[in-house]
């Protein structure tokens, strides 16, 4: 899905919105690792076109990105030399970041954005949740943001908020839905509409979820070796509520 909708993946995003929303928080979580003789080292795990760790190289942090997508990386890289910041992307999946980028390299890792449901069954989870430990110093820090899964299950809601964009070549809508599987797991479905000259353009892309709910990820997190959690129903630090918060953000701490 990901290698295909690389190319669409910042007209989908309004960046400038998302990261003014987003930063603050994670700053206020970041900036507590500071040591006194280098940066903040931060690993964006299933970083896509790789906003979020360039933003953070420009706020003064060591960023680097992985994502299994190419088509991903490979946008990332363009975006990181428009910006003309120095950013290490590389195409790595759950279960090998610590190989990739080095056991306890990092001080942070972010796994933003719904990326962590991906992980598709129990075992996947725990493989991944150990290589974000196998990444991080002691005392390093862990942050997720997952949709509120426990939400999503109790209301099955299956469409969420169209988004739209235009410019030069036109107008582009996107359609996000849920299909509810019965093994239990979900397929997210985007249907993304362009207006062109001769008429409207359709295609669909689908990737099968996890539905991580608040208490399995934090049995997870205790099990992979992190404790000090943390949880939020927002990027913006608010409280998290699992009858009504939008997202489950979580904030852990390798022991």
């Amino acid at each position: 899905m990901y290698d295909q909708f690389s190319s669409e993946y910042d007209r989908f995003v309004n960046w400038k919105s998302r990261l003014a929303y987003e930063m603050p928080l994670l700053e206020q979580l970041l900036k507590p690792l500071q040591l006194p003789d280098r940066l903040v080292r931060v690993l964006d795990a299933a970083c896509g076109t790789g906003m979020h760790a360039i933003e953070l190289a420009r706020r003064g942090f060591s960023a680097s990105g992985a994502d299994l997508s190419r088509g991903m990386i490979e946008r990332a890289r363009q975006n990181a030399g428009a910006a003309g910041v120095t950013v290490r992307f590389e195409a790595a999946g759950f279960g090998s970041l610590a190989a990739t980028f080095g056991a306890v390299s990092q001080d942070a890792v972010l796994c933003l954005g719904n990326s962590l449901p991906h992980a598709v069954n129990a075992a996947d989870q725990a493989a991944a949740l150990a290589d974000f430990a196998a990444c991080l110093r002691p005392g390093g820090r862990l942050i997720i943001q997952n949709r509120n899964f426990d939400k999503v299950m109790a209301s099955r809601e299956r469409w969420m908020e169209p988004q739209s964009q235009r410019d030069g070549e036109g107008e582009v809508v996107f359609l996000r839905f849920y299909d509810y599987r019965p093994d239990g797991l979900i397929d997210f479905n985007i249907v993304t509409l362009r207006r062109v000259e001769s008429g409207w353009q359709q295609s669909v892309t689908t990737t099968r979820l996890y539905p991580l709910r608040q208490a399995e990820l934090a049995a997870g997190l205790a099990q992979a070796g992190f404790g000090a959690v943390q949880t939020f129903g927002s990027m913006d630090g608010s409280p998290y509520q699992p009858e009504t918060s939008d997202n489950l953000v979580v904030s852990a701490t390798l022991k």
